[in-house]
């Protein structure tokens, strides 16, 4: 149910805008994988990862706020959470490690630790 949540969470901030002009998802078939981008009303990418041939979450994710801030990165396999996955927050970067889409452990940074984060 969380991952569901947090998913359906994540899809919305694509559709959450003042203005009512909506910008269209672009799929880009790469191999046996499709890159899917899908944007802000703004114009602003707000995700952007691929889809697998079975059309299961694949690979990294990454969503964007409104204002082209990233907001979290993780991975995906075979449409499961796996790995490090990033979220980050005013003044503060959360770390959440899944195993196989079950949230193994959390971890948090605040705003006067000093991280090095590779884009």
């Amino acid at each position: 149910m969380k991952k569901i949540l947090v998913f359906a969470l994540l899809l919305s901030v694509t559709f959450t805008s003042a203005q009512n002009e909506t910008i269209h998802p672009k799929f880009e078939k790469q191999g046996d994988i499709i890159l899917a981008t899908y944007y802000h009303n703004n114009g602003e990418i707000a995700q952007k990862g691929y889809f697998n041939k079975a059309n299961k979450l694949e690979g990294t994710w990454v969503s964007f706020n409104n204002k082209g801030t990233k907001q979290s990165i993780g991975q995906y396999t075979n449409g499961v959470k796996v790995g490090k996955w990033l979220f980050w927050k005013e003044n503060s970067l959360r770390e959440v490690d899944y195993n196989n889409n079950v949230i193994a452990n959390v971890g948090e940074w605040k705003n006067k630790t000093h991280l090095a984060i590779a884009d």
